[in-house]
């Protein structure tokens, strides 16, 4: 413990509870989830960039996608991984728990973004293919992905600031395996409810604001594709709406973690449900837009009998 009203120049990540023994089964099973989750990503990435059959709006935001699953996950995954193999709490400097924290946020920021841009992507498609590709064009598609990772790095400047000004004075341990937000204004010793107000309202606007497009989008697809008269037709259709998944868990998850005024909820339940975010949606991430694609299948298999041939010879 510190002195009051001295301010903690490091933190100690708390990690999980428990006997060695389920730390060590906790890190089996979150080691798997993000070995998964990197070779998986990584593939979608590979197969965007060398296969022309998926040079498409589709599969560039996919790709991208995949990319800021990939950054998200090693922001914060790995040291909880140090830490459930060595069973003990690890030190992080203040500097060092700002820039993950604000790497974390800046890369969930764009995500989000993104997936509201996926699912605009999927109305297009669907509703109105025939401007298909004069809508969703190569500079389009540039342009808003490149917005989205401008955007969602300008947003969480000040949210991060903000915090970091505050005088963490009651405690240097964080109850949690990476530097979370909300732990860290139960560490300070500051009157932080304007702050957590303002932060409040800024998530209510990143999420609600990239989820009622999201919403609007999927509902104007499902009534289109209900109107198709052939069942081969809305089976196609449907699998273009393969995000859905993705979008209920991560949405879900993010307004049960910042879509509320106090920012200091149970470290519990917050574990949980930054483990739902970090590593459940990335892991379903390859699995939940690919394994229903057939353009996607095909161009894979293709690509593994190349290289199966290469190696033969």
């Amino acid at each position: 413990m510190l002195r009051n009203y001295s301010s903690a120049t490091e933190f100690y990540l708390l990690s999980f509870y428990g006997s060695e023994k389920l730390h060590h089964i906790l890190f089996a099973t979150f080691f798997f989830l993000y070995s998964v989750t990197l070779m998986g990503n990584a593939v979608i990435i590979v197969m965007v960039c060398v296969d022309k059959r998926l040079h498409s709006p589709v599969y560039f935001f996919l790709g991208y996608l995949s990319v800021l699953e990939i950054m998200i996950t090693s922001v914060a995954v790995p040291l909880m991984l140090w830490c459930l193999l060595l069973s003990e709490m690890q030190a992080m400097t203040l500097t060092a728990c700002a820039v993950q924290l604000y790497l974390y946020l800046s890369l969930g920021t764009s995500e989000l973004v993104l997936l509201g841009v996926m699912a605009v992507d999927r109305y297009v498609a669907v509703c109105n293919p025939l401007r298909y590709n004069v809508i969703m064009n190569n500079c389009t598609c540039i342009w808003v992905v490149t917005v989205s990772w401008v955007f969602g790095f300008l947003f969480q400047i000040w949210p991060v600031y903000a915090t970091f000004q505050l005088t963490f004075c009651k405690s240097n341990v964080l109850d949690h395996f990476y530097c979370d937000r909300g732990q860290l204004l139960k560490l300070s010793c500051d009157d932080s409810l304007f702050t957590e107000f303002i932060l409040f309202l800024m998530a209510v606007f990143i999420i609600i604001g990239s989820l009622n497009p999201t919403i609007v989008s999927y509902i104007d697809i499902i009534s289109t594709i209900l109107k198709i008269p052939s069942a081969s037709g809305r089976r196609k259709a449907f699998s273009t709406c393969a995000s859905l998944t993705i979008v209920v868990i991560g949405y879900g998850t993010c307004m049960f973690l910042y879509v509320k005024p106090k920012q200091t909820q149970a470290a519990d339940y917050n574990r949980v449900a930054s483990v739902m975010v970090l590593l459940v949606t990335s892991f379903l991430n390859p699995f939940v837009f690919t394994i229903q694609n057939d353009k996607f299948i095909e161009a894979f298999q293709d690509v593994m009998k190349r290289c199966c041939q290469l190696l033969k010879d």
